[in-house]
C-alpha cells in the first residue's frame, strides 16, 4: 500500500476532473507557479491500492520544470467511478483509458507517461497498443510480469477475502495494521481507510488478479520506439531490484536506482525521484527535437 506522507496540496497543485470519451477521471494537476509551460506534459498513473495522492510529494518539483503534470485515479480507484463489469479492469481496458487521458492532456503534443507498480503494467498496454504518441515512458517500481514476493501474497489475500468478507474486513485485518505499524498520522490513516472503501470492489479484485497473472511483454515493448526509463528503489519488495535491472537491460532502457527507497520512490525519496524524471524527460525532448532537425 503506497502511503503519502502528507495530503496538503503544494502551491500550483489543484484537484481537477479530466473529461475523456472513456469517462471522467479524478486528477491532481500541477502547473508552474512562476514562468510558462514550455515543455511537454506528463501523466502519472498509480498502482493497485494507490491513487493520485501517491504523487503529491513530486508534483510541484515536476511542474517547476516548465510543464503541466497530471496524476490520476484509474477507473474504479478512489475518486474515479467505475462499473461492476470485470472486463472494465483488465490491463488492456485500463490501458485504453490511459490512451484517452494522454490524448486529452496532450492536446496534440506527445505526453510523458509514468506507471507506478500495477500502473506500470497498465501504461505498458497503452505504449504497446500504438494508439498514442508518447514522449517517453517510465516504469516506476514495476516489473516485466506478475508481481513477486510479499506483495504477491497480499494481492492473493485481496482476491480471496474481498468478495467474501468485504472491504472493512480487508481494512481491519490487512491495511490498517500495516498503516499503524508505519506510525502514520490520524489524518493519513483516515485517508487510507476512505480511499480503500471508495474503490470499486470489483475493480480492486480484478486489478489484483491482473497483477498476479500478468505475462511478460518486454519483447513487445522493446519494439516500440519510445525513450524508456526503469526507476525503482534499492530495497523494492514488489519486483526485486534484480528483476527490474534485467528488464531494463532487455529493453535497452535507462535504469535509475533510488537510494533508500522501497516500492514507492515518489513517496520515500521524492526529490531524487523528481530530479531523475525531469532529467530523463528533458533529454527525451531534446533527442526528439535533434532528430527532427536532422531529418529536416
Amino acid at each position: 500500500m503506497s502511503t503519502p506522507r502528507f495530503l496538503e496540496l503544494p502551491p500550483g497543485v489543484t484537484p481537477q476532473k479530466i473529461e475523456t470519451p472513456q469517462g471522467t477521471f479524478a486528477a491532481l494537476e500541477a502547473l508552474p507557479v512562476s514562468g510558462v509551460i514550455e515543455r511537454w506534459p506528463a501523466l502519472l498513473v498509480p498502482g493497485l491500492t494507490g491513487s493520485k495522492e501517491d504523487f503529491i510529494a513530486v508534483l510541484m518539483t515536476l511542474a517547476h520544470s516548465g510543464r503541466r503534470v497530471v496524476a490520476v485515479d484509474l477507473r474504479g480507484q478512489y475518486e474515479t467511478p467505475g462499473p461492476d463489469d470485470p472486463e472494465a479492469y483488465t490491463c488492456a481496458a485500463l490501458g485504453a483509458d490511459v490512451d484517452m487521458l494522454a490524448q486529452v492532456i496532450g492536446g496534440g503534443d506527445p505526453v510523458h507517461v509514468v506507471g507506478h507498480s500495477f500502473g506500470g503494467l497498465v501504461t505498458r498496454e497503452a505504449v504497446i497498443d500504438g494508439r498514442t504518441r508518447f514522449a517517453s515512458y517510465t516504469l516506476m517500481s514495476s516489473g516485466p510480469s506478475a508481481i513477486e514476493g510479499r506483495r504477491a501474497v497480499n494481492g492473493r489475500k485481496i482476491v480471496e477475502d474481498l468478495p467474501v468478507l468485504g472491504a472493512e474486513h480487508v481494512w481491519h485485518n490487512r491495511f490498517e495494521p500495516e498503516a499503524l505499524a508505519a506510525d502514520v498520522s490520524d489524518e493519513i490513516l483516515a485517508f487510507l481507510h476512505r480511499r480503500l472503501m471508495s474503490n470499486s470492489p470489483t475493480g480492486l479484485v480484478c486489478m489484483a488478479e491482473q497483477v498476479l497473472t500478468m505475462g511478460d511483454r518486454t519483447d513487445e515493448l522493446r519494439q516500440v520506439e519510445v525513450p524508456t526509463l526503469v526507476l525503482y528503489g534499492e530495497h523494492d519488495d514488489g519486483w526485486t531490484p534484480e528483476t527490474q535491472s534485467e528488464m531494463a537491460a532487455r529493453l535497452g532502457a535507462e535504469c535509475v536506482v533510488v537510494p533508500g527507497a522501497v516500492h514507492s520512490p515518489a513517496v520515500e525519496a521524492p526529490e531524487t525521484t523528481a530530479a531523475a524524471l525531469v532529467r530523463f524527460w528533458n533529454a527525451a525532448e531534446k533527442h526528439f527535437l535533434d532528430t527532427r532537425s536532422n531529418v529536416m
